[in-house]
C-alpha cells in the first residue's frame, strides 16, 4: 500500500480555490518543411480526416511575387485553422470524458455485462435476508463461495458433508466415553479431528493464482487448506455440534479461539496443530500498539462481525474474479457496517478508493498522480479533490488502526517460528493442563452425580417409610 503521495498532494491542494478555467491540451505548432502536396481545397471541412494540409508546390518561373504571397497566407490560414480544429477537438473529448465522469458520480465503469456477475449480485442480496446474528455459518459461507462458481452448487450436498463430519466427531467422543455436552471436549475433539485429517496447503496459500483456494469446499475435497479455508470449516462444523468456537484475527491470518471451562480464552492454530499463547501470536512483530488499542485483531468474532468477514471476502472473490468497480464499494460498505475495524475489509476499500481514483486520474490527463506538479490539476474538479479526501481519509483509517504491511515471505517465516519445538512443547502443557483441568471436573461432576443419586436415594427411602407407616396408622384405626 503506497499513499504518501496522499498526504503531501492534499495538504498542496488544500489553499487553493476552483475559480481558475483548466488548460485544455494543445497541439504543437506545425512544421512546413514536414507538408506535402495536395489539390483539393476540401481541406476545411470538419469531416475530412485530421491529416495536415501541405503547401502546394509552385513554379517560381510562373508566379508573380504578389501570387506567391497570397498562397502562402492562405496555407497560414488554413494551419491556424487546423491547429484550432484540433484543439477543439481534444477539448470536446476532454469534456466528453469530464461530463461521464460526473454522469457517473465519478463511480468505476460497472462491469455486469461479464458473465456470471449475476451470481454475485445475487449472494449479496441473499445475505442481507440473513440474520446477521443469527444465522447459519454454513449456509453463509456457501453462498459466499458458490457465487465465485457461478451459483452452481449443491447446497444440500454442501450441507450434508459438513453434518456428517459433526455427526463423526460426536461418535467418537461417545466412543472414547468423552462428555458430549462438555463444550471444551467437544472443541478438543474437533481440534484432533483437523489435525489428522487437513493439512496445509503451500502452494498460493494466498490465493493469488486461483482464488478458489481459500475456499472451504476446496479443503474439503483435497484435505488441504490453509489458514482461511481451516477456520472456517471448523466453525461450520462446530456449529453442527452444538460446540461454541469464534473466528480470530491477526495480520493476513485467521485462527480459532473458544472458552474452556474455566472461562479461559483459549487459541487454536489448525495450520500447524497446535494450541498457541497470545505471546506467540505477538512474536510476529506486526500487531502494534495501535492495533491492541483499536481491538484490531486478537479478538474473538461476534456472529456479526463473522458476516463483515464473509462480505468481505465476497468483494475478494469478485475482484480476483472480474475486476473493480461499485458493486465491491457497496460490498465493502456493508462489511464495513457490521465491523467498522475490520481490517481485512478496510484494507479492500483503501484499494477499492485507489481504484477509483486513478480512473478519475486517468479520464482527466493526470497520467502521473504520484507527481505533485501534474495532480494540482484536480484543483479545477471539486468531486475529484473529494474522491481524493475520502481515499486520503480510508489510508489514514487503516494507518491508524495499526496496519503494518506484513509480506508473504514474513508471513511464511511466523507461521514456520510458531511450528517451532519450544512452541509445540508449550501446546502440549496447554493441552495438558486443559486435559486435567477437564478431568478435575468430570470427578467432580461424578462425585456430584453421586452425591445426587445417594441424596435421591434418601429420599425415596424416607418417603417410602413414611408411606408404610401411614398405612400402618390405616390398619389400626379401621
Amino acid at each position: 500500500m503506497r499513499k504518501f503521495y496522499f498526504k503531501s498532494i492534499f495538504l498542496f491542494l488544500s489553499p487553493l480555490g476552483f475559480s481558475q478555467i483548466p488548460q485544455f491540451p494543445t497541439t504543437q505548432n506545425p512544421n512546413p518543411s514536414n507538408f506535402q502536396t495536395y489539390s483539393d481545397q476540401t481541406f476545411t471541412s470538419t469531416h475530412r480526416n485530421n491529416t495536415v494540409p501541405a503547401i502546394p508546390k509552385i513554379n517560381n518561373n510562373e508566379r508573380t511575387p504578389e501570387a506567391y504571397r497570397n498562397d502562402i497566407k492562405m496555407a497560414q490560414e488554413d494551419m491556424r485553422r487546423f491547429e484550432q480544429e484540433q484543439v477543439e477537438t481534444k477539448k470536446a473529448e476532454f469534456e466528453r470524458r469530464v461530463k461521464s465522469l460526473e454522469d457517473s458520480g465519478y463511480n468505476l465503469p460497472s462491469l455486469s455485462g461479464k458473465a456470471g456477475t449475476n451470481a454475485y449480485y445475487d449472494a449479496f442480496d441473499k445475505l442481507t435476508t440473513l440474520d446477521a446474528e443469527n444465522y447459519s455459518t454454513t449456509e453463509a459461507n456457501f453462498i459466499v463461495e458458490n457465487a465465485f462458481y457461478d451459483g452452481k452448487q449443491n447446497f444440500q450436498q454442501f450441507k450434508a458433508g459438513i453434518q456428517r463430519t459433526a455427526k463423526q466427531v460426536l461418535q467418537k467422543m461417545k466412543a472414547e466415553k468423552q462428555d458430549t455436552e462438555d463444550n471444551t471436549m467437544k472443541n478438543i475433539a474437533l481440534f484432533k479431528h483437523f489435525s489428522k485429517s487437513y493439512k496445509y496447503d503451500f502452494d498460493d496459500y494466498f490465493g493469488t493464482k486461483d482464488w478458489s483456494k481459500m475456499f472451504t469446499s476446496k479443503l474439503i475435497k483435497t484435505g488441504k487448506g490453509q489458514c482461511h479455508s481451516m477456520p472456517l470449516l471448523y466453525l461450520m462444523i462446530a456449529e453442527e455440534m452444538g460446540a461454541q468456537a469464534s473466528l480470530a484475527t491477526a495480520p493476513n491470518h485467521t485462527y480459532i479461539k473458544f472458552l474452556d471451562s474455566e472461562n479461559q480464552w483459549q487459541n487454536i492454530e489448525l495450520t500447524n496443530g497446535i494450541f498457541t499463547t497470545n505471546s506467540m501470536i505477538l512474536e510476529s512483530g506486526y500487531i502494534g500498539s495501535e492495533a491492541l488499542q483499536n481491538n484490531t485483531y486478537m479478538n474473538n468474532l461476534s456472529k456479526k462481525e463473522l458476516m463483515s468477514q464473509l462480505y468481505a471476502d465476497l468483494a475478494n472473490g469478485y475482484i480476483h474474479k472480474y475486476g473493480m468497480d461499485e458493486f465491491v464499494g457497496k460490498t465493502l460498505d456493508k462489511a464495513l457496517e457490521y465491523y467498522p475495524n475490520n481490517m481485512y475489509a478496510n484494507l479492500l476499500k483503501s484499494m477499492y478508493q485507489q481504484a477509483r481514483f486513478k480512473h478519475v486520474t486517468d479520464n482527466l490527463g493526470i497520467r502521473n498522480a504520484e507527481n505533485p506538479e501534474e495532480l494540482q490539476n484536480i484543483r479545477y474538479f471539486p468531486k475529484a479533490v473529494e474522491l481524493l479526501q475520502e481515499t486520503k481519509a480510508q489510508f489514514d483509517k487503516i494507518d491508524n488502526l495499526g496496519f503494518k504491511f506484513m509480506s508473504s515471505s514474513a508471513y511464511s517465516e511466523w507461521l514456520g517460528n510458531m511450528g517451532r519445538e519450544a512452541n509445540r512443547q508449550q501446546s502440549e502443557e496447554i493441552a495438558e493442563r486443559i486435559k486435567q483441568m477437564n478431568a478435575e471436573k468430570h470427578r467432580k461432576k461424578q462425585e456430584d452425580l453421586k452425591k445426587a443419586q445417594e441424596e435421591k436415594r434418601r429420599i425415596e427411602e424416607k418417603k417410602k417409610k413414611e408411606e408404610e407407616e401411614r398405612r400402618r396408622l390405616f390398619y389400626l384405626k379401621t
